[in-house]
């Protein structure tokens, strides 16, 4: 039944039975719009969509013209292999030496300057390292007053040293895997006897000497010049929480929160903050770029252009023509938009040459948006008011040299929380919030600044069984 059809026979009902229907059909037109939504139009995470769910729109590769090939390396290819270590780095040495000729028989002697080298990995017999001290306790044969040796500085009062300590936690953060799989991993695989509520007392210890490593980072926030800003839902306990990331140049810091307010973002980056911000569009982050008095040489917060073009692709995906011609003409400015920042960021396109390019794609797409804003069409007006009024938020990366114009830097950095989350359901205390947290910081920070984080949250506790400052982590530290 076409549209025409459709509205003569609501034109002949009663006016209240006009707004049911007309009530009606706007739901159920907002509830096609969700069923249609996937990773390719929306913020959907791709592991919300089944892997064998092909997009709509992704066009089918070409046969090669030399027929179907196989998998795996192609004739030609240039060959990879493990490389070996030096001589001198190996554990043992094992000289081979042929005692006869091959054809004649004769006995051989002398040696190869050059030989075939050739080399074994092998994983020694894991056992624990169990050190045991005895602490006497002696009586005073003046005061007959007893007196018991104390442990040497830096031995735990537990049963757990630094690296056990650090290395279980590891397990549990880095590696994803529940206090029971921890417990498991280690009594199987290195012969540790354990149990969840050591997990539970390890998660504490961590926690508390990772601190003010935390706390140091946290203080920094303010002083960066950019910082990429995101968030996610996720669970504490029965209440809804989220766990935001905040990444910086040389370090990332995570925290979860109840809230998803900007009062979060006013408590991290306190009002010194002069920097500029990659978001999405959510509210929260508005306040941040509404400067009061508004600077326009200052542009506190860059859009991010992922975001926007899957709501692009949204609207050509459309059921409503208006929008679908919006949204492809939409389109083809933001691949130009693209292909020019690919360019100067590979270095093949200088500063002023991408500023150029950038002026005559940033005029159509205003335009367009413009537009939009004026159709009178329900499906854009809202989304391309919002769009123009704030437009300067979209070309930042044009205005300010080190911008990008996407927020993807803090969407990896959440890729690898968001999977132990879809694993651990939340945490189950504010602990064990604290934890997740610090550990997530420290284990994004020493990837960005090429460390090993087993050696330094190893480090952080005996700083804090020794007393000592730890380590810090800040660029500069």
């Amino acid at each position: 039944m076409s549209l025409k059809i459709t509205e003569d026979l609501i034109a002949r009902q009663t006016p209240e039975s006009q707004l049911i229907i007309r009530a009606l059909m706007a739901k159920i037109a907002e509830l096609e719009s969700r069923l249609n939504k996937t990773p390719q139009n929306s913020s959907l995470p791709p592991s919300s969509q089944h892997p064998h769910d092909r997009p709509k729109n992704k066009p089918k590769r070409k046969k090669s013209e030399k027929g179907k090939r196989k998998r795996g390396g192609q004739p030609g290819h240039p060959k990879h292999e493990r490389s070996l270590i030096p001589t001198e780095q190996c554990d043992e040495v094992v000289p081979l030496k042929p005692s006869n000729c091959r054809r004649c028989g004769e006995e051989l002697a002398g040696e190869d300057k050059h030989p075939l080298r050739h080399q074994v990995w092998e994983l020694p017999e894991i056992k624990p390292l169990v050190t045991e001290f005895q602490r006497h306790r002696i009586t005073c044969p003046c005061c007959k007053e007893s007196t018991c040796a104390e442990l040497p500085p830096g031995v735990p009062c537990g049963q757990s040293g630094p690296r056990l300590i650090a290395f279980s936690a590891i397990l549990m953060a880095y590696f994803r895997q529940s206090k029971r799989r921890t417990v498991e991993f280690l009594q199987t695989l290195l012969g540790q006897p354990g149990s969840t509520g050591l997990m539970i007392k390890h998660q504490n210890l961590v926690t508390a000497a990772l601190d003010r490593v935390y706390g140091d980072l946290v203080e920094h926030l303010p002083q960066q010049d950019q910082l990429g800003i995101d968030e996610t839902g996720t669970k504490q306990e029965s209440h809804k929480a989220w766990l935001w990331t905040f990444v910086a140049a040389g370090f990332t810091v995570f925290a979860i929160r109840l809230s998803r307010r900007a009062a979060i973002l006013a408590d991290l980056l306190t009002d010194q903050y002069s920097g500029t911000i990659n978001c999405d569009r959510a509210k929260m982050y508005w306040a941040l770029g509404l400067e009061k008095p508004p600077d326009p040489l200052r542009h506190r917060l860059q859009w991010c252009w992922a975001h926007l073009k899957r709501d692009i692709q949204a609207l050509i995906e459309s059921e409503d023509h208006q929008a679908k011609q919006l949204g492809r003409d939409l389109m083809r400015p933001t691949k130009e938009l693209f292909e020019v920042w690919a360019r100067y960021r590979d270095g093949t396109l200088t500063r002023r040459g991408f500023v150029r390019l950038m002026k005559p794609i940033r005029q159509t797409i205003d335009a367009l948006l413009l537009r939009g804003a004026f159709s009178g069409n329900p499906c854009l007006t809202g989304m391309c008011r919002e769009l123009h009024d704030h437009r300067d938020w979209l070309w930042t990366f044009v205005a300010e040299e080190g911008v990008e114009p996407t927020n993807n830097a803090s969407e990896r950095s959440l890729r690898h929380a968001v999977i132990w989350r879809k694993l651990s359901f939340g945490t189950q205390s504010a602990n064990g919030s604290r934890f997740t947290e610090r550990m997530l910081t420290v284990i994004e920070t020493c990837r960005q600044q090429s460390r090993n984080v087993l050696d330094f949250v190893t480090q952080a506790i005996e700083a804090k069984l020794y007393g000592e400052a730890p380590l810090l982590l800040h660029p500069g530290a």
